[in-house]
């Protein structure tokens, strides 16, 4: 049965045209579903997300934003140092 509007060209298909009127599509040409949407590219049902991500990104973990544990310790090493200072004016 053909559709009612065109896949390929989008005129109007009249009720029992075996072709389309305008560009000359038929069943096995134009208006399948594959022949509707096959020229989009769109993926298919098979696509993998998480394969395709980690494809695309491998598998590492990311790495945490933030300064590295010896950046904190050093700070707190050098404000312990400036509170004994500090204490020892006083």
């Amino acid at each position: 049965m053909p559709p009612d509007v065109c896949p390929n060209c989008g005129a109007d298909v009249p009720r029992n045209a075996k072709v389309c009127p305008e560009c000359g599509s038929d069943e096995q040409t134009g208006w399948s579903d594959e022949a509707e949407t096959g020229h989009l590219g769109l993926p298919d049902d098979s696509f993998d997300y998480d394969e395709f991500v980690e494809k695309e990104f491998g598998s590492r973990n990311p790495v945490p934003r933030g300064l590295h544990w010896f950046w904190w310790l050093a700070g707190l090493i050098l404000l312990a140092v400036l509170i004994v200072m500090w204490l020892k004016w006083f």
